[in-house]
């Protein structure tokens, strides 16, 4: 298990970042490795995101050492999205089965968890996003069918989408973080149109399902002065409250949104036209 620390940016600070910095703050690369799990910890709002492919062996972990407390669940939440093959989550001895987009919600107070993958020739790709909590709510497996799902866009402005909600009050309740998946429908490109801000949230994307040879144009920054990120398969990027976010892709794709902050007041947002931005 490898933690990296990220530590956040004011957005005064981008319009002096070149594109290695600008990368090396907001975008998270690498996270599924093979046989390998690694966790990212942010300083914005103090999520945790992480991956995990498992292999020929289970992956676990559950220790504080990296927060700050005997173990890691003692203060936290967390969402495990399935994003690969089957596989399964122990979680304090009791075993989840998940399939492709299954969600786990994954309580404070947890001692351990154990990641495996059913078959390790098309092994499981669980990501993971982590908040602080101040409540103990049960552990729970949110299949893909449970998940709530809103369609959005128009397919005039190719930003027609379906936006699953999983870990959400409406569906399943967390403490403070929300977690869901959105799908862009064939021939649409945009996601999270129109762009817009959440000042009381900040919010993390992972894209997947992307070919290997296609890329997201994923915009972010200031609504006058935006910058971008060229995102590939697997590829995490950090939103901090002050940015906005949207993003096109050059082939099919799909992303995981995980927010946490003051609220789980998914519609608590201020949009900004497309033509107010520079």
């Amino acid at each position: 298990m490898t933690m990296e620390v990220r530590y956040g940016a004011s957005p005064a600070d981008i319009a002096g970042m070149d594109t290695q910095r600008l990368r090396g703050e907001f975008l998270i690369e690498g996270l599924f490795a093979p046989g390998e799990l690694r966790f990212t910890y942010t300083h914005v709002d103090r999520m945790i995101v992480g991956g995990a492919c498992p292999t020929d062996k289970a992956l676990a972990f559950g220790a504080g050492d990296d927060v700050g407390t005997p173990n890691f669940f003692d203060a936290r939440e967390m969402g495990i999205a399935n994003l690969g093959g089957a596989g399964s989550i122990e979680v304090d001895g009791v075993t989840h089965e998940l399939a492709n987009r299954d969600v786990l919600y994954v309580g404070r107070g947890t001692g351990s968890v154990t990641l495996t993958s059913a078959d390790p020739a098309n092994p499981a790709r669980f990501y993971m996003n982590s908040v602080p909590a101040g409540a103990d709510i049960a552990t729970r497996l949110i299949r893909k069918s449970e998940s709530k799902v809103i369609v959005l866009g128009e397919e005039a402005r190719a930003n027609c989408r379906s936006l699953a909600m999983y870990i959400h009050p409406e569906v399943a309740p967390s403490c403070l973080l929300l977690m869901g998946i959105t799908d862009l429908a064939h021939g649409s490109v945009w996601n999270t149109m129109p762009p817009h801000l959440h000042e009381r949230r900040m919010e993390a994307y992972c894209y997947f399902d992307l070919p290997e040879e296609d890329r997201v144009i994923h915009l972010m920054g200031r609504p006058d002065n935006t910058r971008h990120l060229i995102v590939a398969n697997g590829d995490i990027v950090l939103s901090p409250a002050w940015s906005i976010h949207m993003g096109a892709g050059t082939g099919p794709y799909a992303f995981v949104w995980g927010m946490t902050g003051e609220n789980q007041a998914y519609n608590d947002v201020d949009p900004v036209p497309v033509a107010r931005l520079k």
